[in-house]
């Protein structure tokens, strides 16, 4: 409960200086009235947080409308705030450059609303499709050539609904998957979310099957309902166990950090590597953590997601702060690591600079 209201108070401490910016601009003070502005901003403010509670409560239509109108304002906000937090510390918060400050606060803001008119256009855009070719010792020449279709963080439901859905999983048939992996956080939302999904789950196919990890978002969610979803629609839900799809080639699949914390989760990882079958190892984990302990268990390829790279910049600056691996490839110790920078999008719809991905990796024996 502490912890919410710290985060209540610094949203809206946050809120008050984007509003006292707002209200430094001549054109905005001279045409909005101070006492419209500042309800209209905390509504607004408040929306994403108001729309949580009725979705916990039932009240589904009007929760799905203020989570749309809440997401979309937390992407516009940020960069709003971003762009009048760089305009301030270049005039040392209005004491340098008196005279240029509300026409440099009026650029801030102009920059703020082209830069979101981008991010808009930019989520927009299909998945572009980053491939990869990755040797793993272990894997028999059989299996040499084998396509990994990999997606991850596509938080379906109120913003990304059914039809988006259905032309992902065309886009992942069209690129001939032997096995689709999907890493975690692939509904948004509570259990309440997700009725008629069913039929579109379906439509995810592989030739070797589909196979899917939990992400944080799944544990929000209540966890229980969800698996059971991916369950009837022939999805293979890894929960800290590691299976066989292709003689050779083993995949483990582990709970997201959230579930457990940390420490116990450092300890069921080294379990469940400790117990999987004898070959070509490729482990599944929503959030990029333990690469070391996956590359000293002999993991051949970790693939994570979580990230989405910051997904509006410039918020990646704070992710690579949290994270050691943040998209793309990467080398620990003798194993590959590849990390999906989300093939949907959390809250806004919007991505600044870079596109939502998808991953296609063929894998090769070492042989």
């Amino acid at each position: 409960m502490v912890r919410i209201l710290v985060v209540c108070l610094v949203w809206a401490g946050l809120h008050f200086y984007v509003v006292s910016r707002l209200l430094s601009i001549p054109f905005i003070a001279h045409s909005i009235p101070a006492q419209l502005l500042i309800p209209v901003v905390l509504v607004l403010g408040a929306s994403y947080i108001v729309s949580r509670v009725l979705e916990h409560y039932g009240i589904d239509g009007l929760s799905h409308v203020l989570e749309i109108v809440g997401a979309y304002w937390v992407g516009g906000f940020f960069l709003l705030f971003s762009a009048f937090l760089a305009c301030d510390v270049c005039t040392g918060f209005g004491l340098w450059l008196r005279p240029q400050v509300p026409a440099l606060r009026t650029a801030a803001l102009i920059l703020a609303l082209l830069m979101t008119i981008v991010a808009l256009m930019q989520a927009r855009r299909p998945p572009v499709v980053t491939e990869y070719e990755v040797s793993l010792d272990g894997l028999p020449l059989e299996a040499d050539g084998t396509v990994l279709v990999v997606a991850s963080d596509m938080h379906l439901g109120a913003l990304l609904g059914h039809g988006w859905a259905s032309e992902r999983a065309a886009q992942f048939e069209s690129l001939r998957p032997g096995l689709l992996l999907l890493v975690g956080d692939i509904f948004e939302g509570d259990e309440t979310a997700y009725p008629g999904w069913l039929p579109v789950l379906q439509q995810f196919r592989a030739s070797h099957g589909v196979y899917v990890v939990t992400g944080n978002h799944e544990f929000y969610a209540g966890g229980t309902k969800i698996i059971d979803l991916f369950r009837r629609a022939n999805f293979h839900v890894l929960r800290d166990e590691s299976i066989e799809p292709i003689p050779g080639l083993v995949l483990t699949g582990v709970d997201d950090v959230a579930f457990r914390g940390r420490a116990a989760h450092a300890v069921i990882l080294e379990k469940v590597l400790g117990q999987r079958p004898k070959g070509a190892s490729v482990l599944l984990s929503h959030t990029p953590l333990e690469t070391q302990r996956a590359a000293d268990a002999g993991v051949g390829l970790m693939l994570c997601g979580h990230t989405h790279e910051g997904q509006i910049w410039p918020f990646t600056y704070l992710v690579r702060l949290a994270f050691p691996i943040t998209s793309g490839r990467y080398r620990v110790q003798g194993m590959t690591a590849i990390v999906c920078r989300g093939t949907g999008t959390w809250g806004p719809r919007m991505r600044l600079f870079k596109r939502s991905e998808v991953l296609r990796i063929t894998v090769r024996s070492k042989s």
